[in-house]
């Protein structure tokens, strides 16, 4: 249906709006009306940036100031190079004690641990038989000696008087034989009377050479006195052996030292060189170890050494080196080296387990570095990162004694300079770092 559009004029009036139909006529947008940022929204941007700017800095704190790092410090000190080894205390002498007779053992005088003097009683048998057949020798020799007095005492004066009385019968004969020659020759008496006579001449004679011969011989090294101390050495010879079996019967200390073992009880039966006993003889204390034969080179007569029990780990002795064996171990690559101890300690023992540490050689004033910090240190180019202008630098050094922790370095390295432990990664030559010196370690790592 058609709408009618009225026009309404009049004189000093406006006229009245149409009225419009909504409902056909497009909606108008109008634009939204714009807002002001507020102060508190401002400061949280600010914030946000900021704490933007923090993180990136924060991500970029080593690139800008370098990556923290420990370091150690090259100082001018002294520095003691050492060899350390482990070994045993052991006696100059060990003497194994042992019977050259047998029998029965009677009496066992000492123990083990116990301190013995030289001389000193240890074992005794029972030696009945050896004390019987030392008497019959006793009695042997009394008896020769007495055939001996009795030879010069008696024996031999008799011997004297019987040649005094031949020879005065000898000259009585021959007087007579004279004067029945004489008798004879006048014709007084027979011719009998005078064969009578030179009989009696010539039994006198033989009397009186019988008592010549007698009188040498009980004489001083005549044979029967030859026979007499024939004897009597016999007897003695006798008297010696019966008492070597009485002493075989007996042990006793062949020096002073310490019983460390034993083998025997009363009553046990014992044979002729069995161990029963073994004695350290007082003497030098030394200690016996093994040192790896590359380390021969180091090793000299008379270097001072340090040495621990190993029960005793607190408590270190003076030591000195005193024999180094020519040859080397082959099976184990290693050299013996022996150390006397001046003044051992009251509870060393023998056998006792000790590490030993030997002063090869000492340097004062001289570059030293921490071991930890030298790498490829076996080759023939040993080199470290060292920091200089806050940036690492590789570095080769010429290095010197080697100690545990320490090492020296006669070259590349100057006093105050700071080197990189090996064992941080991820050093790079160039990176710049920022160093913080730290205490060199007092083992090796």
């Amino acid at each position: 249906m058609a709408k009618n559009n009225v026009i309404q004029s009049g004189t000093g009036s406006s006229p009245e709006p149409a009225e419009h139909d909504t409902a056909n006529q497009p909606a108008i947008h109008k634009p939204p009306e714009k807002k002001a940022i507020s102060v508190s929204t401002w400061s949280k941007i600010a914030i946000g940036v900021a704490l933007l700017a923090f993180l990136v800095l924060y991500l970029l704190r080593n690139v800008l100031l370098g990556t923290p790092t420990n370091v150690y410090a090259a100082t001018s000190s002294e520095l003691v190079q050492s060899v350390v080894a482990s070994g045993r205390v052991i006696s100059p002498q060990r003497i194994t004690v042992a019977l050259q007779g047998s029998g029965r053992v009677l009496r066992v005088a000492v123990v083990e641990g116990q301190i013995v003097g030289r001389g000193q009683l240890l074992i005794e048998l029972d030696n009945s038989d050896s004390r019987a057949g030392l008497a019959q020798a006793n009695a042997g020799i009394a008896q020769a000696q007495a055939r001996l007095r009795q030879l010069g005492e008696l024996a031999q004066p008799q011997a004297v008087q019987a040649l005094a009385q031949a020879r005065a019968t000898d000259l009585q004969t021959r007087k007579t034989l004279d004067r029945n020659r004489d008798l004879v020759a006048r014709g007084f008496v027979s011719q009998a009377a005078a064969d009578d006579a030179q009989r009696a001449v010539e039994v006198a004679a033989s009397q009186v050479a019988s008592s010549e011969a007698q009188v040498r011989a009980n004489s001083a090294g005549g044979s029967e006195a030859l026979l007499l101390e024939a004897a009597l050495r016999e007897a003695q010879a006798g008297q010696q052996l019966a008492r070597a079996k009485l002493d075989q019967g007996l042990v006793f200390a062949p020096s002073s030292g310490v019983l460390i073992s034993r083998s025997v009880e009363v009553g046990d039966i014992v044979q002729p060189g069995k161990a029963l006993m073994v004695l350290a003889a007082s003497g030098q204390t030394q200690i016996l170890i093994q040192i790896d034969e590359k380390n021969l080179s180091k090793i000299t007569l008379g270097q001072k050494a340090y040495g621990s029990a190993d029960a005793f780990a607190s408590q270190r002795f003076d030591a000195v080196v005193a024999f180094i064996n020519p040859g080397v171990d082959a099976a184990r690559g290693s050299v013996e080296v022996k150390l006397n101890v001046p003044n051992p300690p009251a509870y060393l023992r023998e056998d006792m387990t000790v590490s030993v540490d030997i002063e090869t050689a000492r340097r004062t004033a001289t570059v030293v570095i921490a071991t930890s910090a030298v790498q490829d240190a076996a080759t023939d180019k040993p080199w470290v990162w060292v920091v200089r202008g806050k940036h690492v630098e590789k570095q080769f050094v010429k290095l010197g004694l080697r100690g545990d922790t320490r090492v020296e370095v006669l070259d590349g390295i100057k006093p105050g300079e700071s080197v990189v432990p090996a064992l941080k990664v991820g050093v790079k030559a160039g990176q710049r770092v920022r160093a913080t010196v730290i205490a060199v370690p007092n083992s090796v790592p």
